[in-house]
């Protein structure tokens, strides 16, 4: 979590409120800005869908809440991951809406550790809790990309 809010929070507020690393800035593209700006969009809306779909299973960490059931309505029944195709959605908008490599593509790093550290632990809980209802649930969905990965 610290490496992933390393890139998605601490370098970007560095590099706005402190000019730090400006030797990796490049001059802002308004094609490039509006990318970046829908994909922050997409961000937020699928974040509120996932927590629309949660409710109350909702954790930031990796448990289960006491009566936890599988999710598979809602968002969910398009990617099994839906708050992390949320992330990579703003890791990516980052990379476009920060003119400067390094704090631009920060978040990418960040995330993108912080997701391939985790999925497995994660998917693996699933399986250790919901048994083939999960195998067959993932059978029907993927990842992160619907339909892809």
């Amino acid at each position: 979590m610290a490496i992933s809010f390393t890139g998605l929070g601490i370098v970007p507020a560095i590099w706005v409120f402190g000019g730090w690393n400006e030797a990796f800035d490049y001059s802002a593209n308004p094609v490039v800005i509006g990318i970046g700006a829908v994909l922050i969009m997409a961000a937020l809306r699928l974040f509120r869908l996932t927590h629309k779909a949660l409710g109350a299973m909702w954790s930031h960490s990796l448990d289960l809440r006491e009566g936890h059931k599988l999710v598979t309505k809602g968002i969910y029944e398009k990617v099994r991951h839906p708050m992390y195709s949320a992330f990579w959605l703003w890791a990516l908008a980052q990379a476009f809406l920060i003119p400067n490599w390094f704090a631009g593509i920060a978040g990418l790093i960040g995330f993108g550790t912080l997701y391939f550290l985790r999925v497995g632990q994660e998917e693996a809980m699933m399986v250790g809790e919901f048994g083939d209802e999960y195998h067959q649930y993932c059978q029907r969905t993927k990842r992160i990309i619907p339909g892809i990965y």
